[in-house]
């Protein structure tokens, strides 16, 4: 079967009556899910996974996938307009969205994040039909030292390009590195940063952290601000769509972002919350004013959007050709393949091609019931900030608290999301960035069980980081970026001390 024949077997197989239902009933739940801040896909496929011992394999994958990249769209809505990522990949959204939101350009905030999912969810299927065989065997070279090489250069990237202050973005991520070993160390078993408590052996709550960041912290800083305790102003029909000169500065960074979370999402371990920051990153770093980032930049929010929503789409190709999930919703996917005997691998192509067909069919017929169902509620959307913030107040933290109390299903969290909010507030007082935080803690286990990894292949030898091409590629590039700094500092100090020079003689 030639890619044209399996993709028309694929539609034909979605639009059958009883699929596109599930595939519908995916999308909204997936939407409505990412919407909630803190509940994201992971909470909901997790609850409809024992429905699927009622429904064919091919409805039910459809179905939860729906669901996933659902989420996606859904989660850009409460980080734009209230700072509440909805989910840890919309988190990075929330630095330039909301900014927006608060200039009154909140409707072409949502259109941006709105148009570049749905770009990069096209993209990423293309990347899934044409190069699935590709992509996988790209996967299997990858090694440990590979990725940790790669990941230790996202940390840098991120915390030294654009920025003007290196130092503190250094802190943020070695405190969420910190952060990030919080817990049992699955090598020895021994126990790290608990102080006793039996609710810190798994670790911090990532939802937890990243809602007392972002959401509580939020909260606490509008309360303090009484320009914020008033309804916000009647927005016109003419500023909730993007002017040409918005059009033009995203169309670029949408087309890279989804290039790039193309590329990582087909990586088992990486996902689209690591998509999302490398492309912030890059974004920032290729700008010519890469000061606008942090206060409206649209390049901000169609980067990192069009990255995660195509990292979620190129995510399936290891689930589906390998076997090998890269996060831990992928591995839930994996489960429901399983629960219906149905085992992925190189042959699941062959084996059951309505399957493989039937879901990149999926993608496409989703996404655009998703853009369908979203454009239309932007006004809707925009229309919730006209709601007094001493009325939403109590609503926000209301979601937050069963947000993050589904996932765990302890108390504790909701505590520790109360004091990590707090600590979030200070911190942004001190011009600290949270997103860096999210991002070390995020990547630290990972770069963790990769070194680990790495040294016991090659008995202790360092070198095996430049031995292999990959990994030397990406410790070059780290070495280049801790050297850029420094480089800068001197010539600055340099050009300072010119015109002292010219005086005293």
């Amino acid at each position: 079967m030639t890619t044209f024949e399996g993709l028309l077997f694929g539609i034909g197989f979605v639009l059958q009556p009883e699929v596109l239902i599930y595939c519908f009933l995916g999308v909204v739940l997936g939407t409505f899910v990412g919407v909630l801040p803190g509940i994201g896909a992971m909470a909901a496929i997790s609850l409809l996974l024992p429905i699927t011992y009622y429904i064919t394999p091919e409805a039910a994958l459809i179905m939860l996938a729906g669901v996933y990249y659902g989420a996606q769209y859904g989660g850009a809505v409460a980080s734009i307009l209230l700072r509440l990522p909805g989910t840890p990949q919309s988190a990075v959204t929330t630095l330039d969205g909301y900014p927006m939101a608060r200039d009154g350009r909140a409707g072409v905030a949502l259109f941006t994040a709105m148009a570049s999912s749905f770009t990069g969810s096209v993209v990423g299927i293309i990347v899934l039909v044409m190069l699935a065989g590709w992509l996988s065997r790209a996967a299997t070279a990858f090694g440990a030292a590979d990725y940790a090489a790669m990941m230790t250069l996202g940390l840098v990237a991120a915390s030294t390009i654009g920025t003007t202050r290196p130092a503190k973005g250094f802190a943020m991520v070695t405190l969420g590195l910190l952060l990030g070993c919080v817990g049992t160390d699955v090598n020895s078993g021994a126990q790290r940063f608990t102080f006793g408590q039996t609710e810190l052996l798994d670790g911090i709550n990532l939802v937890a952290l990243a809602m007392g960041m972002f959401g509580v912290a939020e909260v606490i800083a509008n309360i303090r601000d009484p320009a914020r305790q008033g309804a916000a102003a009647r927005i016109g029909i003419n500023r909730l769509m993007p002017r040409r000169e918005d059009l033009r500065r995203m169309a670029f960074p949408t087309l890279r972002g989804s290039a790039l979370g193309s590329f990582f999402g087909a990586l088992p371990g990486t996902g689209s919350t690591l998509s999302s920051f490398l492309s912030y990153s890059m974004e920032r770093r290729i700008s010519r004013r890469p000061e606008r980032f942090g206060h409206g930049a649209v390049e901000g929010v169609a980067g990192p959007e069009a990255a995660n929503n195509s990292a979620a789409i190129t995510a399936f190709a290891p689930t589906l050709t390998l076997g090998i999930p890269g996060d831990p919703i992928m591995a839930l996917m994996l489960g429901a393949l399983v629960i219906h005997g149905v085992q992925p691998g190189p042959l699941m192509l062959e084996a059951r091609p309505e399957m493989f067909w039937g879901l990149v069919a999926s993608f496409g017929i989703g996404n655009l019931l998703l853009l369908i169902l979203n454009l239309p509620l932007i006004g809707i959307w925009v229309a919730m900030l006209r709601i007094p913030f001493n009325y939403l107040y109590p609503a926000i933290l209301v979601f937050l608290c069963l947000g993050v109390y589904s996932v765990r299903g302890l108390t504790f969290d909701i505590v520790a999301v109360a004091g990590i909010g707090l600590a979030g507030y200070l911190l942004a007082i001190a011009k600290f960035s949270p997103a860096l935080l999210l991002l070390g803690f995020v990547l630290g286990p990972l770069i963790e069980t990769n070194l680990r990894r790495a040294f016991l292949i090659s008995r202790g030898d360092p070198m095996v980081f430049l031995e292999r091409p990959i990994a030397a590629g990406f410790v070059i590039a780290t070495v280049a970026l801790l050297l850029l700094p420094l480089w800068q500092a001197w010539r600055k100090r340099r050009a300072e001390s010119r015109p002292l020079t010219g005086k005293s003689q």
